[in-house]
C-alpha cells in the first residue's frame, strides 16, 4: 500500500535505493583514493562524513515518520515486529549504511596517517563493504599484529 500524504521521492523503497547509490559512491571514493593522491584527503571527507551525514537525516525522517511502530529493542521478536514496517526496515538498511561507511573510512585515514600501502588497504574496505565488523575485527588484528612486530624488532644501534 502506497501512502499519498508522502511524496514518491521519499517513499521508503525510493530511500533504500538513494541511500544505497549514494553510499556506494562513498565506498567508490575511498578505493580510489590512495594515501598520496591530492584529493584523498576530500574523498575520504566524502565518503567518511558527508555522505553518512546525509543517510543519517533520512535515517532520522524515517524514524520521526513512523515512529516505533509495534516493535522495540528488548527482544528479537521487537527487533522483528520493528523491521516489519518498510519505513523502519529502510532506516535500519540506511544506519548500516552510514557507519559501516563512517568505519571504511576512519580505516582509510587511520592506515594513510600510518603509511600503509592503498593496496593493502582494499581488502580491508571490502570487508568493511561486505561485512561491516568482519572489516573492522581485520583491521584490529592487522594493528595488533603490526604492534607486536615493532615490540619485537630490536632497538637500532647508536654508534
Amino acid at each position: 500500500m502506497i501512502d499519498s500524504t508522502v511524496p514518491s521521492f521519499l517513499s521508503p523503497e525510493a530511500l533504500f535505493r538513494a541511500g544505497s547509490s549514494l553510499a556506494l559512491l562513498g565506498w567508490i571514493a575511498l578505493a580510489l583514493a590512495p594515501a598520496g593522491a591530492r584529493w584523498a584527503p576530500l574523498a575520504r571527507r566524502f565518503a567518511g562524513r558527508w555522505v553518512p551525514l546525509v543517510l543519517a537525516v533520512a535515517y532520522v525522517a524515517l524514524f520521526a515518520r513512523h515512529g516505533m511502530g509495534d516493535g522495540g529493542y528488548g527482544s528479537l521478536a521487537e527487533v522483528q515486529r520493528l523491521f516489519a514496517v518498510p519505513g523502519l526496515l529502510t532506516a535500519g538498511w540506511l544506519h548500516y549504511l552510514a557507519f559501516d561507511l563512517f568505519v571504511g573510512a576512519w580505516i582509510s585515514e587511520r592506515a594513510a596517517a600510518l603509511g600503509l600501502p592503498h593496496w593493502a588497504v582494499l581488502p580491508l574496505l571490502a570487508l568493511t563493504f561486505l561485512f561491516g565488523p568482519a572489516g573492522l575485527l581485520a583491521w584490529a588484528l592487522l594493528r595488533g599484529v603490526q604492534a607486536f612486530r615493532a615490540r619485537r624488532r630490536p632497538a637500532a644501534v647508536h654508534a
